[in-house]
């Protein structure tokens, strides 16, 4: 029986009421340290191959030789194509691929980012293989521009050569299809689009000419990216690029493949995300880490593979990096293992990770060892709504007894009888009681809020690229006046109470940890950066008066007013500082990104390749931040003040 009171007496206590807080502290504080123990080896693990069937490294390289001839002869000949105007470059580069043997076609597109047209022309060949049923194909891709802009000499010769090598070859078991995109975004994307379209779908909603030749379906693709003069230049080690557009991953074991083919058999060594140096300690794991969540965050293309991905077609770029003892003819050798292992599969990539996290080229952490870093960080915003929720609730009960004979203000200890079994016990009575929620105005105001983030959304995704700097501003000043006017106009049409105040931004934090935590299952990344930008979003009240501190209650009205201002300015200005428009500008200052470029890159992805991280960041980070705006200045302005 004693237990049982004890347990009905903390029913009624005040301190659960105040644990919420920390226990999203503490779910923030394990979130982050969480990512952070990842590097050990005790939350990692070493790849390895999980089909069987690819056998990489198995197979004997015969590219070499005389091949060597006619690389540096494209590689001329692509130099010298390239001082022509893009329509006789088109037809050059056709006109190389029928002789090779492929059966040739082009494919016109068009794009409207950021007030701009942008027009280009893809141009592929097909080699079909000799033990071939035309229902599987691999992609052999080499842009004209890679994604740095540089016109990819070696890369595009390579893959001609490549083409010219595996025509007289008859082990193939699947269609080859050579492609050779204008530039590393737009290009691809416009292809393999078209690839998984019917004409109607691609003519009516987008500007892209559709495929008149296809093949089966794609089962991987390799992107070449050696952008070198017709001189040549040697090279150190292959960066591997993997990211897809909104943070989407290839099979793992492909890129174990690739590995295992460079490093293995042809001695190339490989990096991730450019750590040329990587010497396997917690400090380099920790940055490639790092660096592979901003990436997988930003959600934008990081080579001509990325395109790929979305579509469920595994695809990788092998990018040449600093200044070694390597040629082109290690790289055919290596493309050409690589496509052998793919040949040999007998159904798409299903065995290995489709989620993970690099920290080397030969280290991984698997969705089961980082998904609760996500969870956690979500998880923070649901306890303290669900903690603002039962406060909306409660009402302090009423007082109605003084202590006889004292004259004393204080309240009389109160007890209530409680039956705990076929016992009675004696617990204090509750300090407040229920109370019907008024659900309207909070709901209303959240929905309007939301609805208001798509202004922002679509300025600054379809103004010209001219205009999206001054876009941003008058974005930014809007984001600061908006909280102070919201809550004002609140308070003074509606008497907004303390109880609204609360279900507004238990609505709000709901919301977000919701979206976040479904969004962690797709984007991990993502899911982590909004959530530790966010998440002093939790810890956000209403500002208390002066004269609720009870050691400045005796001061004079002067210094009261004055500690009122202090507070109210500091609160302001820490609040902007976590704003979604500040927080790009100090993150493009702090990479040394030009904030234009941003901005562009941001329309290009949305209006090209569908990247969402605009969308997460102005429709749910943003009105989460406009929401606990409101509710910090509504103490200011004394809107919640009414229970």
């Amino acid at each position: 029986m004693a237990l049982s009171a004890r347990l009905l007496t903390l029913r009624h206590s005040p301190i659960l009421l105040q644990l919420p807080p920390y226990l999203s502290a503490l779910c923030i504080l394990i979130g982050i340290a969480w990512l952070s123990i990842l590097p050990l080896n005790e939350y990692s693990r070493q790849t390895y191959v999980s089909e069987n069937a690819i056998l990489p490294g198995q197979v004997h390289t015969y590219f070499g030789g005389s091949e060597h001839n006619v690389f540096r002869a494209y590689r001329q000949e692509v130099y010298q194509i390239s001082q022509w105007s893009e329509e006789d470059r088109l037809a050059a580069l056709g006109n190389v691929m029928q002789e090779i043997g492929l059966r040739v076609a082009a494919q016109p597109y068009r794009f409207t980012v950021a007030g701009e047209e942008v027009n280009g022309t893809n141009v592929y060949g097909l080699l079909q293989g000799p033990r071939a049923d035309a229902t599987e194909a691999m992609v052999l891709m080499a842009a004209w521009r890679n994604f740095e802009g540089k016109i990819n000499y070696s890369g595009v010769a390579l893959a001609l050569t490549l083409a010219r090598y595996f025509k007289r070859w008859s082990i193939w078991s699947k269609d080859i299809i050579l492609l050779i995109p204008m530039d590393s975004t737009y290009g691809p994307e416009a292809w393999v689009s078209a690839y998984h379209s019917t004409t109607s779908e691609v003519t009516t909603t987008r500007n892209i000419s559709s495929l008149p030749i296809k093949a089966g379906a794609l089962q991987a693709a390799v992107a070449l990216d050696y952008p070198v003069g017709p001189w040549g230049h040697r090279f150190d080690k292959l960066d591997i690029l993997y990211d897809g557009i909104n943070g989407a991953l290839p099979n793992l074991d492909l890129l174990n493949t690739a590995v295992a083919v460079a490093s293995g058999q042809m001695g190339i060594g490989c990096s991730i995300h450019g750590m040329l140096s990587h010497s396997d300690s917690y400090r380099d794991r920790l940055t490639t880490l790092a660096k592979g969540v901003v990436t997988q965050s930003a959600g934008q293309a990081t080579g001509p593979h990325s395109a790929f991905v979305p579509y469920h077609v595994d695809a990788i770029t092998l990018k040449t990096v600093g200044d070694g003892w390597h040629d082109e003819m290690s790289l055919g050798r290596t493309t050409e293992s690589l496509f052998r292992s793919i040949n040999n599969l007998l159904e798409h990539l299903h065995q290995s990770f489709f989620f993970y996290i690099l920290l080397n080229a030969n280290r991984f952490a698997s969705i089961g060892n980082y998904l609760p870093a996500a969870m956690l960080l979500a998880g923070s915003f649901t306890v303290t709504a669900l903690a603002l929720w039962v406060q909306s609730g409660q009402v302090p009960v009423e007082p109605t007894a003084k202590i006889a004979g004292t004259g004393s203000e204080e309240q009389e200890p109160k007890l209530e009888v409680v039956k705990v079994g076929e016992d009675i016990a004696l617990v204090p009575a509750a300090t407040t009681k229920a109370a019907e929620r008024e659900m309207l105005l909070p709901t209303a105001v959240v929905l309007a809020v939301h609805l208001a983030g798509f202004v922002p959304l679509y300025c600054l995704n379809s103004l010209h690229r001219e205009y999206l700097p001054l876009a941003l501003q008058a974005v930014t000043a809007t984001s600061l006046i908006l909280p102070a006017f919201t809550s004002t106009a609140l308070t003074r049409q509606f008497k907004t109470s303390t109880q609204q105040i609360q279900i507004m931004q238990s609505f709000s934090l709901l919301l977000l940890g919701a979206t976040l935590s479904t969004l962690a299952t797709l984007n991990f990344s993502l899911a982590f950066v909004i959530g530790v930008l966010a998440s002093p979003l939790s810890f956000i009240r209403p500002l208390p008066k002066a004269t609720d501190l009870p050691f400045l209650r005796s001061a004079n009205k002067q210094y009261l007013y004055n500690v009122d201002v202090a507070i109210s300015f500091v609160s302001a200005l820490l609040h902007a500082a976590l704003s979604p428009p500040v927080v790009l500008c100090a993150l493009c200052w702090y990479f040394g990104h030009d904030v234009e470029g941003v901005l562009v890159e941001m329309a290009k992805g949305w209006a090209a390749q569908g990247v969402y991280t605009s969308f997460v960041v102005w429709a749910v980070w943003w009105p989460a931040w406009v929401v606990g705006g409101i509710v910090m200045v509504s103490g200011a302005v004394g809107g919640a003040g009414r229970q």
